[in-house]
């Protein structure tokens, strides 16, 4: 590593990043963080994951399945005995953790096990967030996956009271919360209302608390802006779309609050079992 890199770096990071430490297991700022944004190398500042490639393993480390073209280098590591890969930073050389392959965690089949305190978190700037209710979340992340200007989708929970909500829960659908989509996007590249478009087109709003065979309050059709613009952008795009329908829209506005990410085998559920 560059001396002038080390020189940057907290005796903690000098542990890691220098000494091929690893910092205690659930322990790093990263490990639960998904937000839209890069993680840098926390050495030099190159950019090393993209945040649509983590996810939560439930090892303790941030995980990712995927890595920028051309950031990390790879290391025979036989580190107490056994053989892994170390990953290292490509430009700087700083100790970043080790990679698996043959868990079967995501649909690339890969673990880059990560400390939180050899990259740093940088956000997207001027994106702005979405999120829609429109049945089963797992099908309506697939439609929404490919659409350019999107920069981040999760699944999971919003509308209800309790914390911290789990699927089980959800399922019994009396916890008032709604299966959605969380989207991180850029206004310049697709605007909201555009969003909207998409979001009549993948379902049937006129329905009430269902969606082909999926029945409860869980499964209704709601819009939670998370502007003021967004909520008069939703309420006119409703009013438009009902021209379309011989049935009345029952889809529900509601301000966002909480978005509390699902379990992990929601995330990206129908590309990891190679449905759909």
């Amino acid at each position: 590593m560059s001396k002038n890199y080390f020189r940057r770096l907290t005796l903690e990071e000098k542990l890691i990043l220098r000494d091929k430490g690893t910092e205690p297991a659930f322990s790093g700022e990263y490990n639960d963080h998904f937000e839209a944004g890069i993680f840098v190398c926390r050495a030099c500042n190159s950019p090393l994951y993209e945040s649509n490639t983590k996810f939560n393993s439930g090892c303790g480390w941030p995980s990712f399945d995927d890595e920028i073209d051309g950031a990390i280098k790879r290391y025979k590591d036989f580190t107490g005995g056994r053989e892994r890969v170390e990953i290292c930073c490509a430009n700087c050389d700083g100790h970043l953790g080790h990679v698996f392959t043959g868990e079967g965690m995501t649909k690339k089949d890969t673990r880059h096990c990560v400390n939180s305190l050899s990259i740093r978190f940088q956000s997207y700037k001027n994106l702005e967030q979405a999120t829609f209710g429109a049945g089963c979340f797992w099908f309506v992340e697939k439609y929404f996956s490919k659409i350019e200007g999107i920069y981040l989708i999760q699944v999971g929970y919003m509308g209800g009271e309790i914390k911290n909500p789990t699927y089980k829960l959800i399922s019994s659908g009396k916890t008032n919360y709604a299966e959605v989509i969380n989207i991180y996007f850029n206004p310049k590249e697709i605007r909201f209302i555009d969003l909207l478009a998409l979001f009549w087109k993948c379902h049937n709003p006129t329905l009430l608390n269902k969606q082909g065979k999926n029945i409860g309050k869980q499964y209704r059709s709601i819009i939670f802006p998370h502007t003021l613009q967004q909520k008069k952008d939703a309420q006119l795009s409703r009013d438009i779309e009902q021209d379309n329908w011989r049935q009345d829209i029952l889809t529900e506005i509601v301000p966002a609050t909480t978005f509390y990410r699902a379990e992990e085998y929601h995330q990206k559920y129908l590309d990891k079992n190679n449905l759909g």
